[in-house]
């Protein structure tokens, strides 16, 4: 649990208001500036080309934007613990989902990291060029998903995945699928997991858009337990949540149930 938040001034709520809406437009505005960028150069450019360059364009407007957060909205990110990862290729990076901005700090420090994303994202007007561009792979189709996951990983890319598959419910952690370790087996690849750990659980599945946030807000990454390919699916999903759980039951900065 958090620790209850200090007296603030009458005025903080209207600060967080304003930090709230500051936050989405940014990411709206970022995402604007780059879809037609992303479009001219997915109809243009050779994909051997594209593909890295949109990649590489995705998370250095995500740096961007965790910079902005971190100016203009009393945000904290602690993110240098993935730095370690990014010689290290192919992985499969597999992270727990507290946040909407999950993805965003992972790849903002893993420049060639190939994301599973929903559908629904893939198609979404704001992120669907950006993420086409750099040949994300959507999730609505299991056998294709594994094995464009497998290709990437053949080419050398970190796989990021949530094995929750949605962002948590029951903190810490929700039931791991089997799907990661499905795609490991298949590429021969291991699995990184990450432990992602938040001040309050904004952005969470059950946080509304626009609720406001509770200031400051600062995210805590570092790494988890590494797995060999599995073997045997259903222990191997089991041992991955039981990981994730016992390594975030003893985050110093936990996560609120």
């Amino acid at each position: 649990m958090t620790e209850p938040r200090r007296a603030v001034p009458p005025w903080w709520p209207a600060y967080e208001i304003l930090a709230m809406g500051l936050g989405l437009g940014l990411l709206a505005v970022l995402c604007l500036i780059w879809m037609p960028i992303s479009l001219l150069i997915h109809l243009t450019v050779p994909q051997r080309i594209a593909q890295p360059l949109g990649r590489r364009a995705i998370a250095l407007g995500f740096r961007v934007y965790l910079w902005l957060l971190e100016r203009l909205c009393l945000c904290r990110f602690d993110l240098a613990a993935l730095d370690a990862l990014r010689e290290e290729h192919p992985l499969i990076v597999a992270a727990n989902h507290p946040s909407l901005l999950d993805a965003v700090m992972i790849v903002s420090r893993l420049p060639e990291a190939v994301c599973v994303m929903k559908a629904s994202l893939m198609d979404n007007i704001l992120f669907g060029a950006a993420a086409r561009l750099a040949r994300y792979i959507r999730n609505d189709a299991p056998l294709k998903m594994i094995l464009d996951a497998r290709d990437n990983l053949t080419q050398g890319a970190h796989l990021l995945i949530f094995p929750e598959g949605s962002r948590t419910r029951r903190f810490p952690v929700d039931r791991c699928l089997p799907s990661v370790g499905l795609i490991s087996a298949r590429a021969g690849v291991p699995i990184q997991t990450v432990l992602i750990a938040c001040s309050t659980p904004y952005l969470g599945r059950d946080w509304p858009l626009f609720r406001r946030p509770q200031l400051p807000l600062t995210f805590s990454l570092r790494l988890g337990r590494r797995f060999n390919p599995p073997t045997d699916l259903a222990t191997f999903a089991r041992d991955l949540e039981s990981s994730f759980r016992d390594s975030l039951s003893t985050t110093p900065q936990g996560i609120p149930a």
